[in-house]
């Protein structure tokens, strides 16, 4: 009776030290709902973990910093080691200082000033993040430049309103997509003359682990994608894109989502901003497209454009939904393989 004890312990160690090496052998992303802004968490298999955008600001920043802490939670970690914030726009940094309250954060990520005055962001630049960093380290990039995550290999294609240019390893040499461009002079959301925005100014990530590999733009704009994308394809393929600007048409050329042939891209989107019609074709023709997951049912793609349901992680259509939120998880691994599952439902599909 002791040795079959004894037998069943030992066991039971052997299988919980399997299932460690093996979630070890796992890049874990999660694509947190914060209502239409952006929070998007990656944890690689040493454990590290980089966040990128810390949701709304006030009245939203706590909830959205909740929101990322579930995640975090349930990725098991206990510090984010970089933060990224692609640009000073309200839905992109707003959940900062409520998040550094609850979580510690070693390494602060950005592109710089703020070139697009409001009120919130230059308060928060002038009187909160220097106290927030103060404590860590920051660090301005520049398109190149490489974050030191063990595991996996980061790269910075935009910052500061620059592109590299430069190709990446393996990316191809030619753009097709690019003879057709039209370059915007008014952005087709919000009838606004196109200028030098904090949109442009967005820190794009390029994420690759063995042989997956990740694409993340924030809100790089349809102009700055030709700067990226042409003549030549700078980035090669993706297996994962992550939509840029929630989904919005004022992103998401031909020339950069099918030069990079996802296989899935995931719509960070809220009930009634991004995942228009227009957005949304462009994904749906994508060459090699095998799968389309969203944050929210989009009211302005409508049913002309929404994925099945199954593949939608939350049903509310409130703006804002301060409500249960369900996040995409992403688990990827260094074959390229990945598995996509939405929390809402606990649907899960395999590329």
């Amino acid at each position: 009776m002791k040795r079959a004890i004894l037998f069943a312990l030992i066991l039971g160690v052997v299988n919980a030290g399997a299932q460690s090496r093996n979630t070890s052998q796992v890049l874990s992303i999660y694509l947190v709902d914060v209502e239409g802004g952006n929070a998007t968490l990656f944890v690689s298999p040493s454990g590290e973990s980089v966040l990128i955008d810390t949701g709304n600001v006030a009245p939203g920043a706590a909830r959205d910093a909740e929101r990322i802490m579930a995640a975090a939670k349930d990725a098991g970690i206990s510090q984010i080691n970089t933060l990224i914030t692609t640009h000073w726009h309200n839905d992109h940094f707003g959940g900062m200082a409520e998040l550094a309250n609850r979580l510690p954060i070693r390494h602060f990520v950005d592109h710089g000033p703020n070139v697009q005055p409001a009120a919130a962001p230059d308060e928060f630049l002038q009187k909160v993040y220097p106290t927030l960093y103060g404590k860590s380290t920051h660090t301005v990039v520049k398109p190149g430049d490489r974050i030191p995550i063990a595991g996996l290999e980061w790269r910075i294609v935009s910052a500061g309103g620059q592109t590299i240019k430069t190709r990446l390893p393996g990316a191809q040499q030619a753009n097709p997509f690019c003879g057709g461009f039209k370059p915007h002079t008014v952005n087709p959301v919000s009838g606004l003359p196109v200028g030098n925005t904090e949109d442009e100014q967005s820190v794009g990530s390029h994420v690759t682990f063995g042989r997956f590999r990740a694409v993340h733009l924030g809100d790089l704009t349809w102009n700055k994608e030709f700067e990226l994308m042409c003549p030549e394809n700078r980035l090669g393929t993706a297996d994962l894109f992550v939509a840029s600007r929630h989904g919005q048409p004022s992103s998401n050329s031909e020339l950069l989502v099918h030069a990079i042939r996802p296989r899935v891209a995931i719509v960070n989107n809220a009930a009634r901003k991004g995942g228009q019609g227009d957005a949304m074709r462009v994904l749906y023709t994508s060459p090699g497209l095998e799968g389309i997951w969203q944050a929210h049912y989009s009211l302005l793609g409508g049913r002309e454009y929404a994925v099945p349901g199954i593949f939608i992680a939350n049903e509310s259509e409130e703006t804002p939904h301060d409500g249960e939120a369900h996040w995409i998880k992403v688990l990827a691994r260094a074959d390229g393989t990945f598995t996509v599952t939405n929390s809402r439902n606990g649907f899960s599909r395999s590329y």
